[in-house]
């Protein structure tokens, strides 16, 4: 009876980007991070070509299934970070997404096999219930269910390595 009782451990795994950290918090983050997993890590850290002066790490990571929640949790408290921790779905879990920004704080969403975000029934009930009959308003809440204003801020993030450099374009005139 008791090996019934005992907790089903099944493993996940996931990634976790973090777009920009002041260099001081480096080692806090890393330290958070292993906490929530169980084990030391040690993240390779580059400079952030979007804001000279801050990190980016890019973390795989292996833990047991809802690893990526105490990750993004042990996280949450630094409002400095950019991040990203990603949940790859396993057979008796969905996957799972987790963004946050200074401005925005955290975005949380269901994922499915290919990645992208689940927008369940109800949020999308939700949506057109506030509506009502507006498309400009049916069109800004789902974009709110979609976390694009998250996905909008952390996209130069993303992409600014130096394998994928960024080109700052400015309005002229």
């Amino acid at each position: 009876m008791a090996e019934m009782l005992s907790r089903v451990v099944r493993p996940a795994q996931g990634v976790l980007f973090v777009h920009s950290a002041p260099r001081a918090l480096c080692p806090h983050v890393e330290w958070a991070a292993g906490r929530a997993l169980g084990t030391a890590v040690n993240f390779d850290w580059s400079e952030q070509p979007v804001y000279r002066g801050l990190m980016r790490a890019e973390f795989h990571w292996e833990g047991d299934a809802g690893s990526g929640a105490r990750i993004a949790s042990a996280l949450r408290g630094w409002e400095q970070l950019r991040y990203e921790v990603s949940e790859d779905p396993t057979p008796g879990s969905d996957g799972a997404r987790w963004m946050h920004t200074p401005d925005l704080g955290v975005y949380f969403a269901q994922t499915d096999v290919a990645g992208n975000t689940v927008v369940g029934e109800d949020r999308i009930r939700y949506a057109m219930e506030i509506a009502g009959a507006d498309p400009v308003e049916l069109h800004r809440e789902l974009r709110l269910a979609l976390g694009q204003a998250w996905d909008d801020e952390l996209e130069p993030f993303r992409h600014a390595s130096d394998f994928a450099p960024v080109v700052w374009l400015h309005q002229v005139g």
